[in-house]
């Protein structure tokens, strides 16, 4: 077996469910070029000069509030041009290596898989069909509850799954994934395989999909004993 190989997470007998959390774009999905080329149709449809690196840095955030802070007026007019476009370059997104393979070694140790995004759901449900992972609760900005940096879908997440935010991680990519979490109490782990940088506090950190796997698998099997163990 080489050493690349994805191995399972050993599962421990525990009461206590265990839930990951994790964001979509620059996730699970490298997504860059879908949301580029939509937001060059935006500028193109709505006469905009704002540029896409301007748009990126808001990543993390539902659009209505990017285009807030990004000072377009006609709001409702550029969402639907930005989904459309997305719609039509979804082909363009592709899967971050091994992505699949380590959800599904979470799976296999019991872990309960969530995702948390601001995609809203029409876009966000094809993309995640391609991972073939089992996603016991999906959160996005068309439930109720607010928005990312608001702990709201994180949380609503987790009743979907039956786990308290002690026993959950939240894997993100941008500021505004770390603040939810923050403001949730669930651990972050920030993937440094996305698009953005960590803020202070500083995070955990993972370098790949598979280096969360061992991160998580080490922090797991370092956790005390628990009444009843049989370990």
């Amino acid at each position: 077996m080489s050493s690349d190989t994805i191995r399972p997470v050993s599962p421990q007998i525990r009461a206590t469910p265990r839930a990951l959390l994790l964001d979509l774009d620059g996730v699970l999905l490298d997504t860059r070029p879908v949301m580029e080329e939509a937001w060059k149709q935006v500028q193109k449809t709505h006469s905009l000069d704002i540029p896409f690196t301007a748009y990126e840095r808001q990543l993390g955030r539902e659009f209505s509030d990017i285009m807030q802070r990004l000072g377009v007026i006609d709001i409702d007019a550029a969402r639907q041009t930005y989904e459309t476009a997305s719609v039509a370059a979804a082909h363009l997104a592709h899967e971050f290596p091994c992505v699949a393979e380590v959800l599904h070694a979470f799976v296999a140790a019991d872990w309960r898989l969530g995702v948390v995004t601001s995609k809203h759901l029409d876009r966000a449900a094809p993309l995640l069909a391609r991972l073939g992972c089992p996603f016991a609760a999906v959160r996005t900005p068309a439930g109720v509850g607010r928005a990312k940096p608001a702990p709201d879908p994180i949380l609503l997440a987790l009743v979907d799954l039956g786990v308290d935010p002690a026993a959950a991680v939240y894997v993100g990519d941008m500021a505004v994934d770390q603040e939810a979490a923050a403001r949730a109490g669930v651990s972050y782990v920030h993937a440094c395989w996305g698009y953005g940088q960590p803020t202070a506090p500083t995070p955990k950190v993972a370098e790949s999909p598979q280096a969360l796997l061992q991160l998580l698998h080490h922090a797991r099997s370092s956790e005390p004993y628990v009444q009843g163990s049989l370990v």
